[in-house]
């Protein structure tokens, strides 16, 4: 049974009339428990315990648990960190000896690894970065298409910054506790190098993290090439992720932590490949055909630290992708789509704190 209220404003002689009258006796006498020494080994708890006034402080992790020594069997409060009271069996002497009951050393250890949880630092994700493909000068992939009559040009540039554009637009009203970046936000070129140190440079706290989106169109020499692909970092490739300079001291564990730290990475970004491929089967549904994951070292997501992907949204090469990605609707989907699968991937990052299961 637990009570939580600020418990520091009761006048003293009240908290000591509390703790005296609400001991009642539940249990059986001799109810046996641990020694003190078993019971700090149990809690892993350091024990500070004052004869005279028959009181204790167990301290774990800057956590203290405050108590009073009862009777065999009596239960009464025990105060944690100076606000929260827990109902439990309590301490008592046996041959000038201390002994903790079983269901105190339980609801106390209980008590100290709900603490212990709430101070883990919960990873989020606090920046994503996205990436219009090509711009400027580069126009990228280019169709030219006569439908119904009509000349129809497909340029992957302008269709890559519309997408970007309406995704930033929805990110930044869903997450306004997160840094949405753009690497262009109008007809510019950013170079390959340029896109990946913007990312790179975002700073970020110890429990923060960020993930890379590129947006691209495709194009093939075959015309009937057509529908959505999402690209992820082949596992094999291998990047500088760890700073060396934070292991001057112990540089043989170095090549260990970046292969962790890639490893994590290759997961987080097959995990948002996923998400977001399912939400374009979902949103797009037959319109558009799906060419599924597939794993390359584009310069992008080879270079950006940080989990990342790199996705096709069609063929401007193709008549029916192009009609496609020329109406305002479509490319709202498309937006759309990778608004979800992003959405998807926070969530369970951030609910997981900040672990993805292979």
């Amino acid at each position: 049974m637990r009570f939580t209220f600020p418990f520091f404003k009761l006048p003293a002689i009240f908290l000591a009339f509390f703790f005296l009258v609400s001991r009642t006796p539940l249990y059986p006498q001799n109810p046996g428990g641990f020694s003190t020494e078993e019971a700090c080994k149990e809690l892993g708890a350091q024990l500070r315990w004052d004869p005279f006034f028959r009181s204790g402080t167990l301290t774990v992790q800057g956590h203290r648990l405050v108590f009073f020594s009862g009777i065999p069997g009596e239960r009464g409060p025990v105060l944690m960190d100076g606000k929260e009271l827990i109902s439990v069996a309590l301490p008592y002497l046996e041959n000038g000896n201390l002994r903790f009951p079983e269901n105190f050393v339980v609801s106390v250890k209980r008590t100290f690894d709900r603490y212990a949880e709430e101070d883990r630092p919960m990873y989020r994700i606090a920046a994503v970065i996205i990436d219009p493909g090509h711009g400027g000068k580069d126009s990228g992939a280019v169709g030219n298409h006569s439908i119904n009559g009509k000349s129809l040009k497909s340029v992957e540039k302008d269709i890559t910054l519309e997408v970007s554009k309406h995704l930033y637009s929805l990110l930044s009203s869903a997450y306004p506790d997160k840094r949405i970046l753009m690497t262009r936000s109008g007809d510019t070129y950013p170079s390959l190098e340029d896109r990946v140190n913007i990312a790179n440079s975002v700073v970020l706290k110890e429990n923060e993290a960020i993930i890379y989106i590129s947006v691209h169109a495709n194009a093939s020499l075959n015309k009937s090439a057509r529908g959505y692909e999402v690209w992820y970092l082949s596992p094999e490739y291998r990047r500088t992720l760890v700073d060396k300079e934070k292991f001057t001291d112990s540089v043989e564990v170095v090549h260990i932590f970046n292969d962790m730290l890639e490893e994590e990475f290759t997961m987080e970004s097959v995990t948002i490949a996923r998400f977001i491929l399912n939400r374009f089967t979902e949103i797009l549904g037959t319109s558009l055909p799906s060419r599924g994951l597939k794993a390359e070292n584009w310069y992008v997501v080879r270079n950006a630290r940080m989990p990342s992907v790199l996705v096709e949204l069609g063929f401007v090469s193709n008549p029916d992708d192009a009609r496609l990605m020329a109406d305002p609707l479509y490319l709202k989907k498309f937006s759309e789509a990778l608004y979800k699968g992003i959405g998807d991937f926070i969530a369970e990052f951030e609910n997981s704190g900040g672990y993805i299961a292979p």
